[in-house]
């Protein structure tokens, strides 16, 4: 063993000095890459715990200035962040599942080779891709359903995306082989029992994918709640937020210069506290799905 190991390690292919220079010039790259990506996010943490004069002051580089949780009292203070947390929660658990089932209920049978029409049908999804209805016949739809003002039309009128469409028809069609459906039918399984038995077990890569991308969406989205929503109680935290930045960064008329300057400082302090407060929940969520997102992504997008 000893002799095997000398041996292999005098038998080693030693890099060429281009080569550990091209490799020394890659790894540099990849560090800065990483600083560019990780440095806005210690420096929103940072400023989000620092106070608010050294915030407005530009004092904040690294760590926080005059440690502070006014922004985070202040933000807390207002009733409708728990209530837009709940909403955001219910929106995003809800939807995230209603969407994934619908997905995969479109996606499998349209990877099945022996489905009449797939193609064409699949290019009426992709088609949606590049044109769509718009926001002004989106809405008369809703409306018509009687879904405006409702928790509805934040779930269905969103509910399926072309793309997570095409990534999991592309899973399906790659890793579910026709032998095995093939199998399952001589054992008498219908279609409905092959999905349940075998499909989803062997798919949970490109069903993580879906949650996450569906749960990003549904957490991150605010554009057709303010189309749809006009009731407070039911609007999620990304409309809560945004009023809360929008009246604090409004100042009355009637306020002194102090005043006015308390109210500037206090917003750009809240302009931290609140991107920390609504990116919070996906960060937790992201590491737990993280390996099945990288084999997912991959299997359903390199291939079909």
């Amino acid at each position: 063993m000893i002799r095997q190991n000398a041996l292999t390690r005098s038998t080693r292919i030693r890099d060429s000095f281009g080569e550990r220079v091209f490799m020394f010039f890659v790894y540099l790259f990849l560090v800065l890459v990483l600083l560019a990506v990780l440095y806005p996010v210690i420096y929103i943490v940072s400023a989000s715990f620092s106070d608010p004069n050294a915030v407005t002051a530009g004092k904040v580089w690294l760590y926080p200035v005059n440690f502070s949780l006014r922004g985070y009292q202040v933000t807390f203070q207002n009733p409708q962040i728990v209530t837009g947390y709940l909403n955001s929660l219910f929106y995003t658990v809800v939807g995230t599942f209603i969407s994934v089932v619908l997905t995969v209920f479109v996606a499998y049978p349209l990877s099945r080779r022996d489905l009449y029409g797939s193609n064409f049908l699949m290019f009426m999804i992709t088609f949606t891709l590049i044109f769509s209805g718009g926001l002004i016949p989106t809405y008369l739809v809703v409306k018509q359903l009687g879904m405006i003002d409702t928790r509805w039309a934040l779930l269905i009128p969103q509910a399926i995306a072309a793309f997570q469409v095409i990534i999991a028809r592309t899973f399906f069609r790659a890793t579910i082989p026709d032998e095995l459906v093939e199998a399952a039918e001589l054992d008498g399984c219908n279609d409905l029992q092959f999905l349940w038995a075998v499909v989803l077990p062997l798919s949970k890569p490109i069903i993580a994918v879906l949650a996450l991308m569906y749960a990003v969406s549904q957490w991150n989205g605010y554009f057709d709640a303010l189309i749809y929503l006009k009731s407070s109680d039911l609007q999620p935290l990304q409309i809560v937020l945004r009023n809360i930045l929008i009246l604090n960064t409004t100042a009355s008329g009637s306020m002194d210069a102090a005043a006015m300057a308390q109210r500037r400082q206090l917003a750009d302090l809240l302009k931290y506290c609140l991107v920390v407060v609504g990116s919070v929940p996906v960060m937790l969520i992201y590491p737990f799905v993280q390996r099945y997102f990288v084999k997912g992504i991959l299997i359903g997008s390199i291939k079909g």
